[in-house]
């Protein structure tokens, strides 16, 4: 079960970004800005994840409050999964990240594959929707995961600032993932590479 204060920390910032989008008043204003803070205290009070961080996701952003996209891409090949090695958390994830305005779904899983992996890719299928307050635990933000199985056309690894390896791995020798996917998610990915009618779950 959740717990209460991440479900209030997450309506406090929420509340706060919706008014400050459409509040005029300089104390409105001043008020919403406030509870935003509020909400960033009780996430650091109570998670690691560090104020600055917090800040970042919580108080840069303008306009009503929507969800955030996260996207992902899977490419398999006998029978492994290809992971890239995140330099933050030194621990393994899919390629993928922040969608960015101004490209499709498909494109901007194209384009995290080449930045992260290296690989030049065609994205084929939609493996799942999911909505992170209802598959994760203590999720921290309301957030969109959508990801595609995607078809290797060339490329090769290269270290960046934000991978430093990457490889192949079968279910069976997964090494530790990060925060960002789930087992459950890899095993939807090589279901979805082995059922041509593969039905996308959506949350």
């Amino acid at each position: 079960m959740e717990d209460k204060w991440l479900k209030w920390a997450r309506e406090l910032q929420a509340m706060a970004q919706n008014g400050l989008a459409y509040a005029k008043n300089p104390f409105d204003i001043e008020r919403y800005e406030r509870l935003r803070e509020l909400s960033v205290e009780i996430l650091d009070e109570y998670t690691e994840a560090g104020t600055e961080k917090i800040r970042d996701l919580f108080c840069n952003e303008v306009g009503y409050q929507t969800p955030k996209v996260d996207v992902r891409g899977a490419v398999i090949e006998d029978g492994r999964i290809l992971l890239v090695k995140e330099r933050l958390e030194g621990k393994w994830s899919l390629p993928g990240g922040w969608a960015d305005v101004g490209l499709s779904v498909r494109d901007n899983v194209e384009k995290e594959m080449r930045e992260e992996s290296g690989l030049i890719v065609r994205a084929t299928r939609l493996v799942s929707v999911q909505d992170w307050l209802k598959s994760r635990k203590n999720a921290p933000f309301s957030l969109y995961k959508m990801t595609m199985l995607c078809e290797n056309q060339g490329g090769a690894f290269e270290a960046n600032i934000e991978t430093e390896d990457a490889g192949y791995f079968s279910m069976d020798e997964l090494p530790p993932l990060t925060h960002k996917i789930s087992e459950e998610l890899l095993a939807m990915c090589f279901k979805a590479a082995d059922q041509p009618d593969w039905i996308p779950p959506v949350d």
